[in-house]
C-alpha cells in the first residue's frame, strides 16, 4: 500500500508525517508521500476542465490530480485528501467532494476524504498534554474548556496562548507549532474525533481493509 496524502499547506505536514510514521511505522518517500498545497482553494465549477494555473489551492487542483492519479493507480494506492472544515459543515463538505469525484471520467479506485474539524490545529488544542510537553512552562489553561473539534478559531487560540497577535502569525509559525506538538500527540486514543477518524481510515487501508 502506497499512500498519497494531499493537504492544504506545509503546516499540516509535520502532523500527518508523525501519524504515518509513529502510529503506522510507514516510511516517507517509500510508503507514503505528502503533497502540500497553497491553501484550501475552491472546487472548480467544472471538474473536468484544466485547472487555472494561478490557483494552487488543494480544492482548485484536486479534480485534475485525481484524474491524473487515475491513469496509473490501482488498489495498491490510497489517495488521502485531508481538508479543513473551517466553518463548513463537515458532512456537506464530504458530500460535495464525493459529488465532484463522481463527475470525473477517471479517478483512483481508493480515495478517502478526511475532514479536519475545524482544522489540524484543532487536533493540538484537543490534546493539552501534548501541548504541555511541547511547550513546558507555557500556560494553556484557556483551552481546557474547549470541546474537541469545536469551531473556535483553533490556530488563533494557540496564538493567544503565546500572546502573539493574529496578524503576525505566519505559515512558519504554524509549521513550528505542528513540528513541536505532533511528536507528543496521543495517537492511540486521540482526543479529536476527526483525528481518530483519520487514523481509523489509514488503519483499515494498511491492514488490507
Amino acid at each position: 500500500m502506497i499512500i498519497e496524502v494531499l493537504t492544504e499547506g506545509a503546516s499540516d505536514v509535520p502532523a500527518l508525517r508523525e501519524i504515518l510514521t509513529r502510529r503506522f511505522n510507514l516510511v516517507e518517500h517509500e510508503d507514503f508521500h505528502i503533497h502540500p498545497h497553497r491553501g484550501k482553494g475552491n472546487l472548480p465549477a467544472d471538474p473536468s476542465e484544466r485547472p487555472i494555473a494561478s490557483r494552487r489551492g488543494l480544492l482548485d487542483q484536486l479534480p485534475a490530480k485525481l484524474r491524473g492519479f487515475g491513469r496509473y493507480m490501482d488498489e495498491s494506492f490510497l489517495v488521502l485528501v485531508v481538508v479543513d472544515a473551517d466553518d463548513e459543515i463537515p458532512e456537506k463538505l464530504v458530500e460535495n467532494l464525493e459529488a465532484m469525484k463522481a463527475q470525473l471520467v477517471r479517478f483512483p479506485p481508493r480515495v478517502a476524504f478526511l475532514v479536519a474539524v475545524e482544522e489540524t490545529e484543532s487536533w493540538f488544542i484537543a490534546d493539552l498534554n501534548a501541548m504541555n510537553l511541547a511547550f513546558p512552562g507555557h500556560s494553556f489553561g484557556s483551552l481546557q474548556s474547549i470541546v474537541p473539534d469545536s469551531v473556535v478559531g483553533a490556530w488563533e487560540k494557540i496564538a493567544d496562548c503565546f500572546a502573539k497577535p493574529h496578524h503576525d502569525v505566519t505559515g512558519a509559525n504554524k509549521y513550528y507549532w505542528s513540528e513541536k506538538i505532533s511528536p507528543h500527540l496521543d495517537l492511540v486514543e486521540p482526543k479529536s474525533p476527526s483525528l481518530r477518524r483519520l487514523i481509523e481510515v489509514v488503519e483499515a487501508a494498511v491492514s488490507g481493509g
